[in-house]
């Protein structure tokens, strides 16, 4: 091989495995919003009867032909839809959790991606790299939850996209622990109340009480989530958990609360917990928990997200086992669930 022939040999190895593939990162933002721009418009829910073509979903969505189609052409090519026929699709395996109607339905949850409080704070991650703060918050002038306040159809799509992830981990949190050995369960800061619901339905014998927000709890009762057959095992209290958490359950359970916060918020939250959970009950927490390693998970991403938007954080099991310590508790173990969240166990020290 003369030199010319290695320079060349070289340049395509540099292309294909160097540049290349990391210019393939800078796809991610793309996919995710031609996903968003899918869900908003429900095509895969106009695809769950059969195949259409483009023209058929442009006429249906009342939106241009060609761009429709290459945004599908290009989510098909990611494995999301399957094009069956020249300009003609269909669901596949991913698209199908793209449907509002299918257990485990994502398409909330990439709506939310890409509404105006999650997907503009990202133009400003330098901001929170610089700073540690959130910069959803620099890009608003207000913090995440008064925003919410304030835009009630942003806080729609939030509450929507949060019920979708109840949804999507609530079976295996509920099947991963002994809720009915503790006899009550209040969940804390549990929002419309889908994941206390699955648990009491796979507990026949527990209690359970959803505490949240005054505006959460009317929101929760309206949805029904916990009434019917669940109505007698099932009340309702309010409570604002930086000031206080009521008593009167000996488990107390809070999913995806304590990552939304700082350690100083954090240890705030938890020792109001510390006064509500009696020396005989458990405090659980679902949340992500970073590996020690370096390895990629979803966990990292999320990580990144919270630090954006709320200025919180994913912690280690260490970490979570030193910000209990702190604060009237104990780890006593943590069970990983097929969802990727896992279940910390912590009693008072």
């Amino acid at each position: 091989m003369n030199s010319e022939q290695k320079v060349v040999t070289q340049t395509q190895t540099a292309t294909t495995t160097g540049p290349m593939q990391l210019l393939q990162f800078a796809n991610g933002i793309v996919v995710q919003q031609c996903i968003h721009a899918a869900a908003v418009l429900c095509i895969a829910d106009l695809l769950k009867d059969g195949q259409l073509t483009a023209a058929e979903l442009a006429n249906r969505v009342e939106v241009d032909e060609g761009a429709l189609y290459r945004i599908l052409r290009l989510l098909s090519g990611h494995g999301i839809f399957e094009e069956t026929a020249p300009r003609t699709f269909g669901n596949n395996a991913l698209s199908h959790y793209l449907r509002a109607d299918v257990g485990g339905s994502l398409r909330a949850a990439f709506i939310f991606r890409g509404s105006s409080f999650f997907y503009p704070a990202f133009k400003e991650i330098l901001y929170s790299v610089r700073t540690g703060l959130s910069a959803r918050d620099r890009g608003h002038g207000m913090d995440g939850w008064e925003f919410l306040q304030q835009n009630p159809e942003e806080a729609r799509i939030f509450d929507e996209a949060m019920t979708a992830m109840s949804a999507f981990v609530g079976p295996s949190v509920a099947s991963a622990y002994d809720f009915g050995a503790w006899g009550s369960l209040m969940d804390v800061g549990g929002g419309n109340g889908m994941l206390l619901a699955m648990i009491l339905r796979a507990h026949p014998n527990l209690r359970g009480v959803l505490a949240d927000q005054r505006h959460v709890i009317e929101r929760a009762r309206a949805r029904g989530f916990l009434g019917g057959e669940l109505a007698s095992r099932a009340s309702y209290h309010e409570c604002d958990f930086f000031e206080s958490i009521p008593a009167g359950c000996r488990a107390y359970l809070m999913k995806s609360v304590i990552h939304d916060w700082d350690d100083k918020q954090a240890r705030a939250i938890l020792k109001n917990c510390r006064k509500a959970v009696p020396s005989n009950g458990v405090l659980l927490l679902v949340e992500y928990s970073l590996g020690e390693d370096a390895k990629p998970s979803f966990a990292d991403s999320v990580d990144v997200v919270m630090l954006v938007l709320t200025g919180g954080k994913e912690r280690t099991q260490e970490q979570f086992r030193e910000l209990l310590i702190g604060s009237g508790f104990r780890l006593n173990r943590v069970l990983p669930t097929p969802a990727g969240v896992s279940i910390i166990e912590a009693m008072p020290a």
